[in-house]
């Protein structure tokens, strides 16, 4: 019997600095006013930056952003800082799925899940 448990992320990031993970729909958008997550409006409405489809872009510049804006790091470990409601390409991205995971290899031998490209 193959293992079908999810991969457990490693927190290298790379999906956090790839094109993909800055999207943030209505829903999400709505979930955060309805939290109260000022924070995370601030950056998306009035602050550094704004979506542009399926990016996250500079404010200043008008150009991508390198990576997400609430990707952050503590010294030891790389991490999101709003996971609790990270946006839902986030909370869908499972690791492996994608060539920017350095699991990918890995996926075809212990989880035989559908591959999304990254």
């Amino acid at each position: 019997m193959k293992n079908t448990k999810p991969m457990e992320c490693l927190r290298c990031g790379r999906c956090c600095l790839a094109d993909f993970t800055a999207y943030a729909t209505e829903e999400d958008i709505r979930r955060w006013k309805a939290e109260g997550r000022d924070d995370i409006l601030e950056v998306l409405e009035r602050g550094q930056a704004f979506w542009e489809g399926d990016r996250l872009m500079s404010r200043e510049s008008g150009t991508p952003l390198a990576g997400c804006r609430f990707f952050a790091f503590d010294g030891e470990r790389y991490f999101c800082a709003i996971h609790e409601t990270r946006p839902a390409v986030c909370r869908l991205y499972e690791p492996g799925s994608s060539e920017i995971c350095p699991q990918h290899s890995r996926l075809g031998k212990e989880n035989p899940r559908k591959r999304i490209r990254g």
